[in-house]
């Protein structure tokens, strides 16, 4: 999957616009996007959203955080639905998805779901202490299918006045993205990128989006439909990518027994025909 496109949950007119888009999956927003005074009626919303859910995307709820006392309650509403995934905003490290595994298994039984199915995807840098936990990655459910990184939330817990100039993230940002990518792929999940906040700068997102994927992140997340395309492009291998791969992967083929082979000049080993196997198996997501 490339492209994560948030819906609130209490649009059923944005949702059926998402269901349009070329979006991999939708994160149906039972937090942020909520005034505390509607998340009842969010999660009634959300639930009709998972019944009328366009099966070519994945679907995804994000609920209230663990030290709020609505998780417990979104969870109920919308697990029926059968949700691919739960995402978990302000998580903490793997004590908070090991509690949510636990919660996901109890809801899985009452709705005749199978066992271990629903995934779980962190929002895992919106504090200071989460940014500290993301090395502690080790006994984690085995539900945990990706983390995310966000920057708004954690600039309010930093005290910040802003995150980026001229669209380029400040140094603790920058920071707390690259943790979240080191420890995705320690933790063998999928890194996913933060959003864009600038709806309507489609260069700048493109640019961010190809750096994302050529550091190692696999999706992003987006906040506008407009976006959707622009992000999926991104997060395709180009040509040129493509056919060197090709290369790599023919002639470690061609020299089975062989841990470095020369290619056009150069010296090519082993980590680079993981590399290249990686590139190829983007073109078929």
């Amino acid at each position: 999957m490339r492209s994560f496109l948030f819906v609130p949950g209490d649009s059923l007119r944005k949702f059926g616009s998402a269901k349009k888009t070329a979006a991999d999956a939708l994160i149906l927003d039972l937090e942020d996007s909520i005034a505390p005074d509607e998340k009842v009626g969010a999660r009634r919303i959300v639930r009709e959203m998972l019944d009328a859910r366009n099966p070519n995307q994945k679907m995804y709820v994000r609920v209230n955080a663990l030290d709020t006392d609505l998780t417990l309650g979104d969870l109920a509403a919308v697990m029926p639905g059968r949700p691919d995934g739960i995402v978990l905003p302000k998580c903490a490290g793997a004590a908070n998805v090991n509690r949510l595994s636990l919660y996901l298994d109890a809801f899985e039984a009452a709705a005749g779901i199978e066992q271990g199915s629903t995934r779980i995807v962190t929002v895992a840098t919106e504090t200071a202490r989460a940014v500290l936990k993301l090395l502690d990655f080790e006994n984690m459910s085995p539900r945990l299918w990706g983390m995310m990184w966000g920057a708004e939330d954690l600039a309010a817990s930093l005290g910040a006045s802003r995150n980026r100039t001229a669209g380029r993230f400040h140094g603790p940002f920058l920071l707390a993205r690259d943790l979240c990518l080191i420890s995705a792929a320690a933790a063998g999940v999928v890194a996913i990128d933060t959003i864009a906040t600038d709806i309507n700068d489609l260069d700048a997102l493109r640019e961010e989006s190809i750096a994302a994927r050529q550091d190692g992140f696999l999706a992003k997340a987006v906040i506008h439909p407009k976006h959707v395309d622009v992000v999926n492009a991104a997060f395709m291998p180009t040509d040129e990518e493509v056919a060197w791969s090709e290369k790599i992967v023919k002639a470690f083929n061609d020299n089975p027994t062989s841990g470095v082979v020369k290619i056009d000049g150069k010296m090519i080993d082993k980590p680079h025909l993981r590399a290249a196997e990686k590139i190829l198996a983007l073109r078929v997501r």
